[in-house]
């Protein structure tokens, strides 16, 4: 029987969180650790732990996870940063280095983080811009194995409602027919796919960098059966 890989997950409560601990139910080859805030709503069927604890104290948290794999699936919204360019980097790039920093600490093999397509540290847009520096910051952490994923447009349930998300999943099924090319890596993806995506990565052994988009991220997901 092949060993069971126990993976750390912050930002459960998220869209791709969620998804993970769908797909971990009834599951032998993995087993979810959860670091929240508060309590996370948990599908019938899970065995799971979650360990609750404000941020600040997440370090503990994860160490305490006994994990090989940290899958961080961190990210907050203009809107809930109170349009604050300060508390959106907070979360999006301090909190997101100070899990990997405990990660690092912990021994992990593997961080597996989610970005975002367009990451750039050199671009306009802020959003993109803290992203890439998030990227470029995780790589000088030092955990063996780094794999970034950059999805397009998420597509699943949410509890909170976004117009302009909304508006963009209505339109991906024609906007992803007509992105070709290079510009594929822009389609819009589900967040279930992510979830397999995640799962399929934590079977990789080699260690370094690796940054994954649309395709990449099809084929990841491919490899969680």
């Amino acid at each position: 029987m092949s060993k069971v890989t126990r993976i750390a997950l912050v930002g459960a409560s998220g869209l791709i969180g969620q998804s993970l601990i769908r797909l971990a139910v009834g599951r032998s080859d993995i087993r979810l650790v959860a670091i929240a805030r508060r309590e996370i709503p948990l599908p019938i069927g899970a065995r799971m732990e979650v360990l609750v604890a404000p941020p600040e104290n997440w370090g503990d948290a994860i160490a305490a996870s006994g994990a090989d794999v940290l899958a961080c699936a961190l990210g907050t919204t203009w809107k809930k940063a109170g349009k604050s360019e300060t508390d959106f980097r907070a979360v999006d790039h301090h909190l997101v280095l100070a899990c990997a920093k405990a990660a690092k600490d912990a021994g992990m093999r593997q961080m597996i983080a989610v970005s975002s397509v367009g990451a750039d540290a050199m671009a306009k847009n802020f959003y993109l811009k803290v992203k890439g520096e998030t990227e470029q910051a995780l790589g000088r952490v030092g955990i063996p194995r780094l794999d970034v994923l950059r999805p397009g447009l998420l597509r699943g349930p949410r509890e909170e409602l976004r117009p302009a998300e909304l508006a963009g999943r209505i339109l991906s099924p024609v906007a992803d027919l007509l992105l070709q090319g290079q510009y594929a890596k822009y389609r819009s993806i589900k967040a279930e796919t992510m979830a397999r995506a995640i799962v399929g990565l934590t079977r990789e052994k080699a260690f370094g960098r690796f940054v994954f988009e649309h395709e990449a991220i099809l084929r990841a997901a491919r490899k969680a059966d």
